[in-house]
């Protein structure tokens, strides 16, 4: 009876856990259509931010700036890792710090100093676990980036770089491309490639005629910053929805691993307890049998 008690006692156990995930997993897919909302209700800021840079890229040819100019020698970089505060989402996390330490790994091969500001807490504790200070950490963000948030984020390296004190700035996030799939990416904020402003110019349809004050080349020296603002709120909003997508990925197979030891220990208990009565009728049939002889 022992064993029953133990198996009974371990079949409790395992629902409790899936009762836990299953709510962990519901709550995940709520928030995965609101995430999903905000992307869509930032993605058209996204485009006219892009329209606008392309048409005052057409006025401006030939415009300098520092955000745009790539430094000679690499000696400091910065990698900006998005990561989030809660653990449960599987690969989610894993993969994205796997990606910063695979940067940090070439670009120290090659001499260059590599510094990490850290988002989300997974992040800081592992950079901390391996013996690497963050130049900052962000936390509590993860679940509902705001753009106020990723403002705080691209200026602790828009001024370093045009000061020259640091040399590249790369972002490392998970790409929302499902609910069921997220791909990690490692993208180059700083310096922004001349390409990407040219093809706004190429792209852009609009050849309605602009008056700038002071002239198109000042107004393009202020757009620069707010364009690398949106690609940071882009890659918080990314990371968000695939934290939950993860998440939600996660919990599932572990419901559904639950369920099936579930199954399992309910068979063993069936055939524990089979055995035992079996066993009882047969000591019952032995002791009847002994007192008729």
């Amino acid at each position: 009876m022992a064993n029953l008690r133990d198996i009974k006692k371990r079949i409790g156990s395992v629902e409790s856990t899936r009762q836990i995930t299953r709510t962990m997993e519901m709550v995940a897919t709520a928030k995965i259509k609101k995430a999903q909302e905000k992307i869509e209700a930032a993605r058209p800021y996204a485009l006219s931010m892009m329209e606008v840079l392309g048409n005052v890229a057409r006025y401006a040819k030939g415009a300098e700036h520092p955000l745009l100019e790539s430094h000679e020698k690499r000696q400091r970089v910065v990698v900006i890792t998005v990561t989030s505060d809660r653990g449960l989402a599987g690969a989610f996390n894993s993969n994205i710090l796997r990606l910063t330490e695979n940067i940090i790994r070439e670009e120290s091969a090659a001499g260059v100093a590599v510094d990490v500001i850290a988002v989300g807490k997974k992040a800081a504790g592992y950079l901390r676990y391996r013996g690497i200070e963050p130049l900052a950490v962000y936390r509590d963000i993860s679940d509902k980036p705001t753009f106020t948030d990723a403002k705080a984020i691209a200026s602790h390296v828009i001024g370093s770089y045009a000061a020259e004190e640091i040399d590249a700035v790369y972002v490392a996030f998970n790409r929302f491309k499902n609910v069921a799939e997220q791909k990690p990416e490692v993208h180059q904020l700083l310096p922004i490639e001349r390409r990407v402003v040219d093809e706004a110019a190429e792209v852009s349809d609009v050849r309605a005629e602009y008056t700038f004050e002071p002239d198109p080349e000042s107004v393009l020296v202020r757009l620069l910053p707010t364009y690398v603002e949106t690609l940071v709120f882009r890659a918080l909003m990314e990371s968000a929805a695939s934290e939950h997508g993860a998440r939600r990925t996660a919990m599932k197979s572990a419901t559904d691993n639950a369920s099936e030891m579930i199954t399992t220990l309910t068979r063993s208990y069936n055939r524990a307890r089979q055995a035992s009565i079996t066993n009882e009728i047969a000591e019952i049939v032995g002791g009847a049998a002994a007192q008729e002889d």
